[in-house]
């Protein structure tokens, strides 16, 4: 089996290459990544450089048995014509060259961002509503590329469409990349130790799910063999992660803070270009619904090793020690000159 995976380079990326490597029903991977390919030889995979958005995807998908579609941008924030180029009409143009190319299977990195907004107390299956949070453009993203997939569905009844909807997804090797995407340049290291984190902001749906991303990965490999699987997967870990579990693994306090706070506070830093993460996030945070992940427990016979809280605590300590991993969108080195240049730019105005 030949399998390509865009966005080949990321956080999921870097995993599910190596996830697919590890099986040898796969016989030869193609990565696929916007930047530079990596120097890095891992099993049975090329690297391939092409922009999901505008370069000719054909080449890079002939002979596929399937694609794993993972590319998306989450900056520039303040420039939602560069991410919806990507992330909507990029992935539109991916699922047509499939088809085009004669792929019979796709496997498409939806989120748990898709969703609607839903219930915090109870968890939800893959039929809840996925029109999104309409402030936050990740969620607009998500909702709008389901959309596009209902109809290519339509179109293309004879290709297989899986949809993982996955919760947060944290790793060390990831950090340095979830620490430029997310808190920008401008947050000390020497800050992020538990000692030095005395509180813990809390809220009655302040409660997110968290997946380990070699969990994840595990869930994309099972996706592509299993014949079977078709259809929208929720994937996420126990337990559900709130403010007073969090402060009990930083030894911090939960302190209780309203939503309009949550959100002003992102609001106004953002708008005052410290931090790259507009107030969209936090309404994500607090409107999508808990889910629930068992039918990727019984269609894929997915059991993630390691639990949301290990998930949690492995990405801050990997942020505390500046770790990363050797492709160019987790390379700790892309700091240094690179975070002055985003600060003199506009945190949050372009991708780091």
């Amino acid at each position: 089996m030949k399998v390509v995976v865009t966005g080949a380079t990321g956080n999921v990326g870097t995993a599910v290459v190596r996830a697919l490597g590890s099986d040898e029903r796969i016989e030869e991977i193609v990565g696929v990544a916007r930047r530079r390919p990596p120097d890095l030889q891992l099993p049975r995979t090329v690297w391939r450089q092409a922009d999901v958005a505008q370069d000719d995807l054909a080449p890079h998908l002939a002979g596929a048995d399937a694609v794993i579609h993972l590319a998306w941008l989450i900056q520039p924030s303040r420039d939602e014509r560069a991410t919806h180029r990507v992330n909507v009409e990029g992935s539109a143009r991916v699922f047509e060259a499939a088809a085009r190319a004669g792929v019979g299977t796709i496997v498409y990195a939806s989120s748990v961002g898709a969703y609607s907004e839903g219930p915090k107390d109870r968890a939800v299956d893959e039929s809840w509503p996925t029109e999104g949070i309409e402030s936050s453009f990740y969620s607009r993203h998500k909702a709008a590329v389901e959309r596009i997939l209902d109809s290519f569905e339509a179109a293309h009844p004879g290709v297989r469409v899986v949809r993982l909807r996955p919760g947060l997804i944290f790793q060390r090797e990831a950090a340095s990349e979830i620490r430029r995407l997310f808190a920008g340049p401008l947050l000390p290291s020497a800050l992020l130790r538990r000692r030095l984190i005395p509180v813990v902001p809390s809220h009655p749906r302040l409660r997110f799910q968290a997946v380990h991303t070699h969990d994840v990965a595990q869930a994309y490999r099972l996706a592509v063999l299993g014949d079977h699987a078709r259809g929208a997967y929720n994937v996420a870990a126990d337990p559900v992660l709130d403010g007073e579990r969090l402060a009990t693994l930083l030894g911090a306090r939960a302190v209780r803070v309203p939503a309009a706070v949550l959100r002003a506070g992102a609001d106004l830093t953002w708008r005052a270009r410290l931090q790259p993460t507009p107030a969209g996030w936090v309404d994500m945070g607090l409107g999508v619904p808990i889910m629930d992940a068992s039918r990727a427990r019984s269609e894929l016979g997915w059991n993630p090793a390691r639990t949301g809280e290990e998930a949690f605590m492995d990405l801050f300590e990997g942020m505390r020690d500046g770790a990363g991993f050797a492709t160019p969108p987790l390379d700790p080195g892309t700091g240094g000159p690179a975070r002055g240049g985003e600060v003199l730019t506009g945190v949050g105005a372009r991708n780091p």
